[in-house]
């Protein structure tokens, strides 16, 4: 086993050697609050959408107190495109928890960071690695594409227990964070240049369609509380339009716009409601 983990670390540092992706901008800023933002851009969202938004955001919230500050409209929209917002929600609420009880500063710790909204701990791992060089291993797709590769041939339905181990025993802790990067980036050429070897893992998941789906009916109600201007996307929920607050608008007059039954919008207003997206005013329903 020895042998093989060394070859591994070999091979991994020969491909990073040869193939870095130095031009991703995460990769050229140490600043906590950078590589938080960068971090949970990148849950569930592929790279390229990431790099177009990455810029953006950070001109619109430039400070973690900024974006503290922001109202959550201006943060969605900003975040609009890259789906699942979510993230964006927990993002801001994590800036609000960091400046009220950090004094600004991102933590620097597994338990501080993963005490954050919407942080576990495995972008707690990577905000350690890529803006402190602390070496704590985690497992996310890319990753999980190596070992896979690399250690369990043919195998089906295998845990990310048994690969946990193996990432630990691997991991350089001179410099954890160019050594991640080099995993992730040999994950990616092997995901690009052969069958995708997350598939036979027991947690990959295959995302469901999103005509007609819960997502669609999310982003159609947000879009239209936010006013117009926001097209359509596949997205968990649509983005919000601009700093003022757009006017609340009926459960009847949603109905009408989103094209889905009362029923399915009437309960989806009521999950957004409770996961902070939306409130209600009495009259009707406008962005939280």
């Amino acid at each position: 086993m020895t042998d093989t983990l060394d070859t591994l670390a070999a091979r991994v540092w020969e491909h990073y050697d040869a193939h870095a992706r130095d031009d991703l901008p995460w990769r050229a800023t140490r600043d906590p609050y950078r590589v938080l933002v960068s971090e949970v851009m990148l849950q569930q969202t592929q790279v390229a959408r990431v790099v177009t938004k990455y810029a953006e955001f950070l001109a619109s919230f430039p400070t973690v107190e900024a974006l503290a500050e922001a109202p959550l409209d201006e943060v969605f929209r900003v975040w609009r495109g890259l789906g699942y917002n979510r993230r964006a929600l927990a993002l801001k609420r994590a800036a609000e928890a960091i400046v009220a009880e950090h004094g600004g500063c991102v933590p620097d710790t597994a338990e501080g960071l993963v005490a954050l909204p919407g942080i576990g701990h495995a972008t707690a791992a990577q905000i350690l690695a890529f803006a402190f060089d602390v070496g704590v291993p985690f497992i996310e797709t890319n990753i999980r594409s190596v070992y896979l590769h690399e250690f369990f041939g043919d195998a089906e339905d295998v845990p990310d227990s048994a690969i946990l181990p193996l990432v630990e025993a691997t991991m350089d802790r001179e410099r954890p964070r160019e050594w991640f990067w080099a995993l992730m980036d040999y994950g990616t050429h092997l995901k690009a240049t052969r069958p995708n070897p997350s598939r036979r893992s027991r947690h990959h998941v295959r995302q469901g369609r999103f005509e007609g789906s819960n997502r669609q009916l999310r982003g159609r109600l947000l879009a239209a509380l936010a006013g117009p201007g926001h097209p359509e996307g596949p997205v968990d929920a649509a983005g919000a339009g601009g700093s003022a607050v757009a006017p609340s608008r009926s459960t009847e007059d949603l109905v009408l716009e989103v094209g889905f039954p009362a029923e399915r919008v009437a309960d989806a207003l009521g999950a957004l409601q409770a996961e902070g997206f939306v409130v209600s005013d009495g009259s009707g329903w406008r962005i939280g």
